[in-house]
């Protein structure tokens, strides 16, 4: 029973001890009542502090602690009602929205507050950038924010296009693991379970609507702590995909546990939606503990159909000829011949070509296994062959839907057209070395120790992040999914030292890929918070700031992969160990854009005064590739991918800019006149994605606080 409502009980039961002993009865029937599932309580909504937003009239704000105190700043919430005096010295005039209390602090002295059941309407503001790829490969973003507003600001940038979302949230083991409401959780806590998966729930909801439900996964990591209830978490918000879990061992010498065996693995979740399914890959020694889903070699199938259903009259449409060259090449299909005529009648070929019949070892009129216009979509892609050719009989073999998948999700490696137009894959031995692995992951290079914060101490010397994953391990995790998807979209929100990004790096190294990553951390300080406040500092003094995760770890790692440099500029001495081998001082040839969340007036938006925060989330959703418009104009502005009328009045020679632009993807209008808009939608280019600013942009973010 909650600690509520035993204390609205006690309360009936101090004036009317009748009532309430009924109403207890029925309390403790509905609880022996347990529904099939998890259950949990979902706890008060979590509220965030936000240093660095300006406070106003109508927010809700805390205190923040006195300097040299060493406790947080304090949990009750205050509504602000009035702020007077001059700018150096202003005073927030304030009520408890509980008591009706009123007080009044200096504005220096108060954080915001943002509670998750509010609208929120995000900006972005860029806080460096590296460019090492070009001006044609997109750009990876990092994003300093509480998750779940990141989260909900991608809802306008990236619904449904995200093609991997790869997560290592809180295990829940620690009492300086996260926080809920500004207080970390401590595992002895009755409720730490519960506001765990509140925790959870909530962002695994809006990261949902992020995923592309055709073909995309979800990988996330936990240990023994809480898999059991993550487990049955995934399968109440995603009941349409398919989920396993995947051991992984990530110490090899254990780690200890209190009157138990030393913990030396952990768990992957893989949720899969649609056709997503691991890719079978070229596999070292290492991985091969199990049996090979590869048979090594792509198998033929005879065109000629045998069985049942195998004869002319059966299937009239599937007896046609096909022609082919003196020298045995397939060339074209003639149409099939109605039923009664004489192949000998055929009169379809042309001088040194030859007519291949579908017929049967007994001589009879046969049937091919297609159709005429499948069979030339087979032909187009080199997936139907001709045999050794006698100068009148040749034999026609295909490859069938089964083989067609295995082709193009690599199990039997490179393939190209040969000379005679059709399929020519890679060696076998590069064949028979691609499989699916077994759901046990025993590698040298998935140690965390050695390839997670050993590799952290090279790259950023003096910085330590709690519990960093290999860099290796995750690699491989993403392979599975996205190595056949070159421009993947790779999206990790609890990004902490910045290794899912690293890995994605790796991987288009590997095969000149384009993929990107959205990573977003917070800033938090951990370790350091109670020596920072007994100095006298608190959150958002700059010494504070420079000590959180964000800053101290995350973009330096990133920075550091992408350059080859630590942050003090020295050339990093390490070479990569796995995969790909290369010294790490060669970095990367990436482009990077860091950004912290801002928290914009709706009403500043709609009046089009916010544009230099909201242009960002413009330049994200159109693929983060090249300039971001980031001012406005009287007129309209054309970057590399997406453009922007700001004016109506200028929609012709905005037409006019964008017509013939191959590399435009969205076209952002400007207006609140929805004929306007509608006419202007109708010129442009097609295949150019238009939104109607700032309507999509503020519609988006109501209906979020409703779904939420």
């Amino acid at each position: 029973m909650s600690n509520e409502l035993q204390s609205l009980l006690d309360r009936v039961a101090s004036t009317d001890p009748a009532t309430a002993k009924e109403l207890r009865r029925h309390v403790d029937a509905l609880q022996s009542r347990r529904q099939f599932g998890l259950n949990f309580e979902r706890h008060t909504p979590e509220s965030v502090a936000l240093t660095g937003r300006s406070i106003l009239a109508g927010d809700k704000v805390r205190f923040l602690p006195e300097r040299g105190e060493t406790t947080p700043e304090s949990v009750a919430t205050w509504i602000v009602t009035r702020i007077r005096g001059p700018k150096e010295a202003r005073v927030a005039e304030l009520i408890d929205p509980r008591t009706k209390m009123e007080s009044s602090r200096l504005v220096s002295d108060l954080v915001f507050v943002a509670d998750f059941r509010d609208p929120i309407y995000p900006g972005l503001v860029s806080t460096g950038r590296i460019q090492r790829g070009g001006d044609n490969k997109p750009f990876h973003t990092v994003i300093n924010a509480e998750n779940y507003h990141a989260l909900e600001a991608m809802l306008f940038t990236n619904r449904g296009k995200v093609d991997c979302i790869y997560i290592d949230p809180p295990y829940n083991t620690r009492a300086n693991d996260w926080k809920y409401n500004n207080n970390y959780v401590d595992p002895g806590d009755n409720y730490a379970h519960s506001k765990w998966l509140a925790f959870m729930e909530r962002r695994l909801r809006v990261a949902r609507e992020l995923l592309n439900p055709a073909d995309a996964v979800l990988l996330v990591t936990i240990d023994e702590k809480e898999f059991l209830r993550l487990g049955l978490l995934l399968e109440q918000t995603f009941p349409e995909a398919r989920i396993q879990m995947v051991s992984v061992a990530i110490n090899p010498s254990g780690q200890k546990r209190d009157g138990a065996f030393r913990r030396s693995d952990e768990y992957l979740f893989v949720v899969s939606f649609g056709r997503a399914e691991p890719s079978p890959l070229v596999l070292g020694p290492e991985w091969r503990g199990g049996k090979s889903t590869s048979t090594g070699k792509i198998r033929w199938d005879g065109f000629l159909r045998s069985g049942t259903g195998a004869q002319r009259d059966e299937s009239p449409l599937k007896f046609y000829p096909v022609i082919v060259s003196e020298s045995g090449k397939i060339l074209r299909f003639g149409d099939p011949i109605p039923v009664g005529a004489r192949r000998e009648d055929y009169d379809g070929l042309n001088m040194g070509e030859v007519a291949i019949w579908p017929i049967r070892r007994d001589g009879s009129e046969g049937r091919w296994q297609t159709n005429v216009t499948t069979a030339k979509r087979l032909l187009a892609k080199g997936f139907i062959r001709t045999g050794r050719f006698n100068g009148e009989r040749t034999a026609v073999s295909y490859l069938k839907m089964g083989e067609q998948n295995k082709l193009a999700q690599g199990v039997y490696g490179a393939y190209t057209l040969g000379a005679d137009g059709y399929v020519v894959v890679e060696s076998a031995a590069a064949q028979g070395n691609r499989a699916t692995p077994t759901t046990q992951w025993n590698l040298t290079a998935h140690s965390a120790a050695d390839h997670g914060s050993s590799l952290l101490r090279k790259m950023i010397p003096g910085r330590s992040f709690p519990f960093p994953k290999s860099l290796y391990a995750v690699e491989d995790a993403l392979r599975f999914f996205v190595a056949d998807k070159p421009g993947a979209l790779i999206v990790d929100f609890f990004a902490g030292s910045g290794t899912t990004a690293h890995a994605v790096m790796r991987l288009n190294r590997e095969d000149d890929g384009r993929r990107r990553s959205i990573s977003v951390t917070n800033n938090e300080v951990n370790d350091e918070e109670v020596s920072l406040l007994e100095r006298g500092l608190r959150a958002g003094d700059p010494e504070w700031d420079s000590r959180g995760i964000c800053e101290r770890v995350t973009k330096p790692r990133i920075k550091a992969a992408v350059t080859g440099r630590t942050p003090e500029g020295v050339p990093i001495d390490a070479d990569y160990s796995f995969g790909d081998e290369f010294p790490m001082s060669d970095g990367f040839e990436e482009n990077v854009e860091f950004f912290t969340l801002t928290y914009e007036n709706a009403s500043l938006v709609e009046l089009d005064m916010a544009f230099e925060r909201i242009s960002p989330l413009l330049w994200m959703r159109a693929g983060a590739q090249g300039r971001i418009i980031s001012e406005r104009s009287d007129t309209f502005e054309v970057a590399d991918t997406y453009a922007v009328l700001f004016s109506v009045d200028a929609a012709n020679p905005f037409l006019a800019a964008v017509e013939g632009d191959e590399g435009l993807r969205v076209a952002y209008i400007v207006t609140d006149d929805e004929p306007q808009y509608q006419a202007i939608l109708g010129q442009l280019p097609s295949g150019v994605e238009a939104v109607r600013l700032y309507e999509s942009y503020l519609r988006t973010f109501e209906i979020n606080t409703g779904r939420a």
